[in-house]
């Protein structure tokens, strides 16, 4: 049994970001020898996502509109309340609760299978980096796993 890893960065553009990465994995199965395994995605963040789903413009439009319902940027968040949160504060510290909140919805990994040197997905399925707060740096990491 094997491993190979690699880390991906990203800078995000705006809020509801969501950047198709697939080709990337795909191009780093290929750079390695591992031909039958699991590829395991982890997003390295809690206010951005990973997902698999479709590209289509429409369908990414309906996904936004969904996470903005989900968790409207205007409700009250304690998590946003820095007079009362004691823990996990930066000096820049942004008010996100909403971002943690659309998280929880998403994925933080996810394993695909790999088979004959092939990632495993369905015809439309595709994988995501999904910007949930501000445009910034983030970081995805991808580990293969067989032989």
């Amino acid at each position: 049994m094997e491993t190979v890893n690699k880390t991906i960065e990203f800078d995000t553009k705006t809020e509801l970001d969501f950047i198709d990465f697939t080709d990337e994995v795909e191009n780093f199965i290929k750079e390695n020898k591992i031909k039958n395994g699991i590829v395991n995605v982890q997003i390295l963040h809690t206010s951005a996502a990973l997902m698999v789903n479709e590209n289509e413009p429409l369908l990414i439009e309906d996904f936004k509109k969904n996470l903005l319902q989900t968790a409207p940027k205007d409700l009250e968040y304690l998590h946003d309340n820095l007079e009362k949160r004691t823990v996990n504060l930066c000096p820049d510290e942004c008010i996100n609760g909403h971002s943690h909140c659309k998280a929880i919805h998403l994925l933080v990994n996810f394993a695909l299978n790999l088979i004959n040197g092939e990632l495993q997905l369905g015809q439309w399925q595709r994988i995501f980096l999904v910007e949930l707060d501000r445009p910034r740096k983030r970081k995805v990491q991808i580990l293969i796993l067989g032989e």
